[in-house]
């Protein structure tokens, strides 16, 4: 299992905005980490409660779905508000969709579910 990028390094082999990928493998596990529910703002509740632009949840899943892949749920990215989250496997998307990469997971590997980051003392006044 490929390493998180550490959203503070210098290098950008490493940055996540470069695309690098990131890893949703709990190596001590040996499984993916799945989150156990949808997170508040899930791209995927009704409402568009991330403000997506018009077209753009269409495009997330026409990416992930035409790379055989997943989505990596927002809460769970290093430079989003909870940095200290481990990336994780969207529930929205998983439930809606059987990509070859999450049923490979699933067949050989198995998740981990995981809860949806909570907010702090420092994220609770950021309209969550």
């Amino acid at each position: 299992m490929k390493p998180v990028p550490d959203a503070n390094s210098d290098d950008e082999s490493t940055d996540a905005t470069a695309g690098a990928t990131l890893s949703v493998g709990d190596p001590e596990l040996g499984k993916s980490r799945l989150m156990s529910r949808q997170c508040q703002t899930c791209i995927f509740a009704p409402g568009n409660r991330m403000r997506l632009a018009a077209g753009r949840l269409r495009d997330l899943v026409t990416e992930a779905r035409q790379r055989e892949s997943f989505i990596i749920c927002h809460d769970t990215l290093p430079y989003y508000q909870h940095p200290e989250a481990k990336p994780a496997i969207c529930r929205g998307f998983a439930d809606r969709y059987r990509t070859q990469a999450l049923q490979l997971i699933e067949r050989l590997f198995g998740f981990v579910e995981v809860d949806p980051p909570q907010p702090t003392d420092t994220t609770a006044g950021h309209g969550r």
